[in-house]
């Protein structure tokens, strides 16, 4: 098992933006971005004059409480410093703590798409995001956090699913706690 160390990442905004996929209220755990990223792969390839890394090969990256696992991952910085990555996998899938909880976000597509530039982050295929108790599943699943807009889409009787059977999109919500109703004051 090899372990490459790339080039100044973003990965953990890819994953910040998807746990606001389903509440603006859940956050990555902020220690993690402190942390080392930690990859492994069977293989990478870097090509500086293209600004790309490629690892492929039951590609594992973790940094704290962050794990991203898939079968390749690419990643590309633009002519302004802005990284862009893609995560593929039968499925990719990505598990993260909620900062200040103890409760994780977790997700899964085929692929896995983020552009730094824009903030967004978009999940194609077989697509969900978990958080909690709570579960969004789509065939595709975007969120745009710099116009804090999310989208799900189903796919149809071709997108069916064990979790999806008609192919619809399918969200299931935990009602709130309500604050428990204090005793009134002894008089």
């Amino acid at each position: 098992m090899n372990k490459f160390c790339p080039h100044p990442l973003s990965i953990v905004s890819l994953l910040a933006a998807v746990f606001m996929t389903m509440s603006l209220s859940a956050h990555a755990e902020k220690a993690d971005r402190d942390k080392p990223i930690d990859l492994e792969a069977d293989s990478v390839t870097v090509n500086d004059a293209k600004k790309t890394s490629t690892y492929t090969g039951n590609v594992i990256l973790t940094q704290g409480t962050l794990m991203i696992r898939g079968d390749k991952l690419i990643v590309r910085e633009d002519k302004d410093g802005f990284q862009h990555s893609t995560s593929y996998g039968n499925p990719t899938t990505f598990r993260q703590k909620r900062d200040g909880k103890d409760e994780y976000m977790e997700g899964s597509a085929q692929r896995i798409e983020y552009d730094g530039r824009m903030d967004k982050v978009q999940l194609y295929t077989k697509a969900w995001v978990k958080r909690g108790e709570d579960i969004v599943h789509g065939d595709y699943i975007m969120y745009d956090a710099n116009a804090e807009y999310a989208e799900v889409i189903g796919g149809g009787a071709q997108a069916a699913t064990p979790a999806t059977p008609t192919g619809r999109v399918r969200a299931v919500i935990q009602p709130k706690k309500k604050p428990e109703a204090s005793s009134p004051a002894p008089n």
